[in-house]
């Protein structure tokens, strides 16, 4: 069942993940775990983008750079998580292909590395602490708001 009122301790954790967080009405619900509205403009601005920067991550390869290496690519991939993760570690990649559905609401420890596919759908904050390893095709999904019952889906 949905939350019935606002986490307070999750509002201020996520306050403290840098300045992607579609702050809103409907944000602070959806983090706390209660129903909300997943149209609100403010919230589908923030997944469209987060769609936008999964296929430039996805596709991204240094063609242009002829001494490129896995050192140099691992730092460019590095600089790239911290545009839309909330907070990135130490030596962390992340093998394409990578699916987000808001990315701001996930920390990300020291030294993890994650096989291809992975996908986190971070409708409430993700915390993944340190030296972690994903298996391919590995899914974190988090269930904020999630209807669980018909009941809850009538007016």
């Amino acid at each position: 069942m949905a939350a019935q009122a606002k986490n307070d301790s999750l509002i201020r954790a996520a306050k403290e993940l840098g300045e992607n967080i579609p702050w809103c009405e409907e944000y602070e619900k959806m983090i706390s775990g209660m129903l909300y509205d997943c149209l609100d403009p403010t919230l589908s601005r923030a997944r469209f983008r987060v769609r936008g920067w999964c296929t430039r991550y996805n596709t991204w390869w240094p063609h242009d750079v002829p001494d490129a290496d896995l050192d140099y690519l691992a730092q460019e991939r590095g600089k790239q998580l911290r545009e839309v993760i909330g907070k990135v570690g130490e030596d962390v990649y992340l093998e394409p292909p990578v699916f987000l559905d808001y990315g701001c609401n996930i920390k990300l420890g020291d030294r993890i590395y994650a096989n291809f596919n992975l996908t986190i759908l971070d409708c409430s904050l993700v915390t993944i602490g340190n030296r972690v390893l994903f298996g391919p095709n590995s899914r974190l999904v988090t269930t904020a708001g999630l209807v669980a019952t018909p009941s809850s889906c009538r007016a």
